[in-house]
C-alpha cells in the first residue's frame, strides 16, 4: 500500500462482555486527561469495579497490567474473533451534536510526518508516564481523536451505512451524549476505508501525548507489527464539524494577590463584577474581549488581564513564528506569564490543567492558588499551523465530542494471535 498518506487497518477488538458489568455506561470513562482528580476518578471507580479508569489512571503502570490481565482470565474483557474496523458514533440529545467516525488501527512508522499533523506541544513527564503505562498493559487503552477532511462519498456511505444497522454498544454517558458502536468485518469495508483514506493526512484533535507516546514505545520495539499501528478514531470534520473549547489552567502554588501584583505595568487588570463563585460572566466579558486576554480567578474575584505591553511581549514571545502563534492567547500565557512573569514551571504541581472552568476554579481556591480561564482557538488556526510544522503550546485546545475509552480496546497480543498481524 502507497505510505504516502493515511494508512488504517482493522484489528482484533477488545471489548467488556455485557454479562460480566453493571451496564456500558458504567465502565467507560472520559479520556484520562479529562477525568478530573480525585473525585472524578473516584465516582468512575465505585461505579463499577471494572470501569476503564482504573486502566488509564492506575496507581502504577504495573497494576494497570494486573487488573487488564485479571480481567482478561475472568472474561470481562474479551477479544472479538475477527479484525475490524468500528464506527464509532456520538450523539446528543438535542441533535445539536451528531459525530461520526471510523475506529482502526493507524500506521505509525514512517513516513508519519506530514500525515498526522500535532498542533500542541506536550509536556515530557506525561508522555514518559504514559509510555510506562503502554509497556507495562500492551494495550491502546484509549483511542486518539483525529481530524481529516472529506474523504469522498464511498467513505461516506459506509460510514453511515454501517450506522443503519443495530449496534453493538449502546450508552449514554455522564454528559448526556449517547455513544453507538458497530463493527465491519467484511475485507471489502476495509478495502473501501484504506483507499479513501489513502490520498489524505489528518490533524491530531486530542491525544497528543497518546501520539508521542505511540511513537516512542514503537520505536523502542523497531517499529515492529503490532507496535507499528495505534488505536484512532477518524472523523471527517467536513461532515462532523468538530467542537472546541479552551483548556484552563489552574497553580496551586501561586497567591492571586502576587499574580496580579506580578502583571502590573505588563497588562491592563481589571476587576470584573459578577459572583466570584460563578465564572460564567467572566468567560463573556474575556470572549467580547479583542486581542490577548484571559482572566485571573481566585481570592474571591475575577480579573481581566488584556492589552499587554507591546515591549514585553517583544521580549518575551519567540520572534521567529508566524504572527497567528504569537498572537495566541495560550502562547503570550505561557511564555510572558507563566514563564518570565510567575516564573512557575510548567510540570506536574505546578500547574494543573482543566477542561471546564468551575473545575479549575475549585482547584485554584482550595489550594489558595490561581486559576487562568482562557478562550478557545478555532480548527481552522490550529489546521492552518500544524499544515506550517508550526505547534501551539500544551493544552491550548479541547477538541470534542472526545470519544470515551472503554468501548473498544486494542492489545497487541491480539493482533499477532492466530497469525493475524497488523501488516499491509
Amino acid at each position: 500500500m502507497d505510505a504516502a498518506g493515511l494508512d488504517l487497518a482493522p484489528f482484533r477488538g477488545l471489548r467488556y462482555a455485557a454479562e460480566r458489568i453493571t451496564g456500558p455506561a458504567r465502565v467507560v470513562s472520559p479520556p484520562y486527561d479529562v477525568v478530573v482528580r480525585p473525585d472524578g476518578q473516584r465516582a468512575l471507580e465505585t461505579a463499577d469495579p471494572h470501569n476503564v479508569v482504573r486502566l488509564t489512571l492506575p496507581p502504577t503502570p504495573a497494576r494497570a497490567a494486573a487488573t487488564l490481565a485479571d480481567w482478561r482470565r475472568t472474561g470481562v474483557l474479551v477479544p472479538d474473533d475477527l479484525p475490524a474496523l468500528y464506527v464509532h458514533e456520538q450523539r446528543d440529545p438535542a441533535g445539536a451534536v451528531l459525530q461520526r467516525g471510523l475506529v482502526g488501527a493507524l500506521r505509525l512508522t514512517p513516513p508519519h510526518e506530514g500525515v498526522v499533523l500535532p498542533h500542541e506541544d506536550v509536556l515530557p513527564d506525561v508522555v514518559a508516564e504514559r509510555a510506562a503505562l503502554l509497556r507495562a498493559t500492551a494495550a491502546d487503552i484509549e483511542p486518539l481523536l483525529l481530524s481529516y477532511r472529506d474523504a469522498g462519498p464511498a467513505l461516506a456511505a459506509l460510514i453511515d451505512a454501517t450506522a443503519a444497522r443495530p449496534p453493538l454498544t449502546v450508552l449514554t454517558a455522564a454528559d448526556g451524549i449517547t455513544h453507538r458502536l458497530w463493527r465491519r468485518t467484511d475485507p471489502a469495508a476495509h478495502a473501501t476505508a484504506a483507499r479513501a483514506l489513502r490520498p489524505h493526512r489528518a490533524l491530531i484533535a486530542d491525544g497528543h501525548h497518546r501520539w508521542a507516546t505511540a511513537l516512542r514505545v514503537s520505536r523502542e520495539h523497531g517499529g515492529r507489527a503490532p507496535w507499528d499501528r495505534t488505536l484512532v478514531l477518524l472523523v471527517d470534520s467536513a461532515r462532523h464539524p468538530l467542537h472546541v473549547r479552551a483548556i484552563h489552567r489552574a497553580l496551586p502554588g501561586l497567591p492571586p494577590a502576587d499574580a496580579l501584583a506580578a502583571l502590573a505595568g505588563a497588562f491592563r487588570v481589571r476587576r470584573l463584577d459578577g459572583p466570584a463563585s460563578d465564572p460564567g460572566a467572566a468567560l463573556r466579558v474575556l470572549d467580547a474581549t479583542p486581542g490577548t486576554a484571559f482572566v485571573i480567578g481566585g481570592g474571591g474575584a475575577f480579573h481581566l488581564a488584556d492589552r499587554p505591553d507591546p515591549a514585553v511581549i517583544a521580549r518575551t514571545v519567540p520572534a521567529d513564528r508566524p504572527a497567528a502563534w504569537r498572537g495566541l492567547d495560550t502562547t503570550v500565557l505561557h511564555a510572558t506569564v507563566i514563564n518570565a512573569l510567575w516564573r512557575v514551571p510548567d510540570r506536574p504541581g505546578g500547574i494543573s490543567y482543566l477542561h471546564d472552568a468551575p473545575s479549575a476554579l475549585d482547584r485554584a481556591e482550595r489550594s489558595g492558588g490561581t486559576a487562568v480561564l482562557l478562550r478557545p482557538v478555532t480548527e481552522d488556526v490550529v489546521r492552518t499551523l500544524a499544515g506550517q510544522g508550526v505547534t501551539t503550546p500544551g493544552k491550548t485546545t479541547s477538541f470534542g465530542p472526545k470519544p470515551v475509552s472503554g468501548l473498544v480496546l486494542r492489545a497487541m497480543a491480539d493482533q499477532t494471535a492466530h497469525g493475524i498481524a497488523q501488516t499491509t
